[in-house]
């Protein structure tokens, strides 16, 4: 080992690189070295704004989806628009319903409201022939949806019809027309039905229970019943009370007064038929007499208990039922015989007591008579054509003609509107 020459360490003679670097040299080394680091985007090991992206559109898709859903659940119900008035009657069959407002781009589009053949010279009332509107000017308005029609009256803001359906096996409908052509049902399966003179208030029989509701736009709201004997129907508003008919084939009415209890047949066990109301609120009927088949014409108090405060015989009357009162209370329209022949007669009721005339006014009436002035009555005959009575002829010795409605077509019979 002696011959070796060691070296103290393992540097070469010269140096590899250069050492005399100075200090603000490599300073400035550092500082690239971490600036370059900081510039390279580095992977992470959770992304923040992915996840609330993400997250986000999980949700939207969720309320969209739960959107629709209720989107289709609305549509269904509306569509439908079915809930039951009132309570449970406890009566079998199908229950009376409300209808709600359909969808309006379902409605029908009217016919357009051109002039047309006046359905009488001189008509002066509304007519509803079958699915078909006519007013006093000739214009027509399609209503293919309204069936069979008994009676008809404007709504109480206008625009529009309230429509009492005929009988039929299925009971009786109650429709709202407007004057855009919309129909609308708004009671199904019903007995007998009795709109208020204004409008605002429906009665009808339901099972063994008299309903009555008020009438706000194309709704029925605000429900009362009481149970009612077996038979007994509707007749007529006298204010707010309902009179009613107890048996079909027997004298005896009474009056319900919702929210004052149950109904109390206590009065008018005599009376036949009610006519209409006065000015003052008494009514005007017909009541039975001892002698078979005999009646006469009576004023009626509606408090307390339909009482006979006068009365006027001599005219031979019909138990039809049929007549009116002019608005100003003093003519009366109401069938019976003149010699041997049935004609609608005409009352002077100013002049009502034992020596009661009338005078022959034209055919009998069938359904409601509308009188339009305190002169001028309109209805419709047995054979489907319109009486218009003027008051003045009548009296000079000139009962009514009738004429034909236009364009009647078999099976059709005119309802006039009345209140119009």
């Amino acid at each position: 080992m002696s011959g070796y020459r060691g070296r103290s360490d393992n540097l070469t003679g010269r140096p590899a690189r250069p050492y005399d670097v100075r200090p603000d040299e490599i300073e400035g080394a550092v500082r690239e070295t971490l600036s370059r680091q900081v510039a390279v985007a580095r992977p992470l090991s959770a992304d923040p704004a992915g996840q609330a992206i993400r997250r986000g559109n999980r949700i939207r898709r969720r309320r969209t989806a739960a959107g629709l859903s209720l989107a289709a659940i609305a549509t269904v119900l509306v569509s439908t628009g079915m809930a039951q008035l009132g309570q449970d009657s406890g009566r079998e069959g199908s229950p009376i319903v409300v209808i709600g407002d359909p969808d309006p781009s379902a409605r029908p589009i009217p016919t357009a409201t051109v002039p047309a053949p006046l359905p009488s010279p001189g008509m002066s009332a509304d007519l509803l022939v079958g699915g078909t509107l006519i007013s006093a000017d000739g214009k027509r308005l399609e209503l293919p949806s309204v069936g069979p029609a008994e009676s008809a009256r404007p709504l109480p803001a206008g625009g529009g019809l309230l429509v009492v359906g005929a009988q039929t096996t299925a009971g009786r409908s109650l429709w709202v027309t407007q004057d855009d052509g919309l129909v609308q049902v708004l009671l199904a399966g019903a007995g007998g039905i009795v709109v208020a003179p204004d409008g605002r208030q429906v009665a009808w029989r339901d099972g063994t229970d008299l309903v009555v509701a008020g009438v706000i736009g194309t709704q029925l709201i605000g429900s009362a019943r009481t149970p009612v004997p077996a038979g007994a129907e509707p007749v007529r508003f006298v204010g707010d009370s309902v009179l009613v008919r107890l048996d079909p084939d027997a004298p005896g009415h009474a009056l319900w007064r919702p929210g004052a209890g149950q109904l109390t047949p206590d009065g008018g066990r005599h009376t036949l038929n009610v006519y209409g109301t006065l000015p003052d609120g008494r009514l005007v009927g017909q009541v039975a007499t001892g002698e078979p088949g005999d009646t006469c014409l009576a004023v009626l108090d509606p408090t307390p208990a339909l009482k006979t405060v006068g009365t006027g015989c001599g005219p031979e009357l019909s138990t039809d039922g049929a007549g009116g009162i002019s608005p100003d209370g003093r003519w009366l329209l109401v069938n019976g015989r003149a010699g041997k022949a049935d004609r609608s007669l005409l009352v002077d009721l100013r002049r009502l007591g034992p020596a009661l005339s009338a005078l022959p006014a034209g055919p009998p009436v069938t359904g409601a008579v509308a009188w339009t002035t305190g002169s001028a009555a309109s209805y419709v005959d047995g054979a489907g054509q319109l009486v218009r009575v003027d008051v003045d002829q009548v009296r000079a010795g000139k009962p009514a003609e009738p004429s034909p409605v236009a364009d009647l077509r078999p099976g059709d019979r005119p309802i006039l509107v009345t209140g119009s």
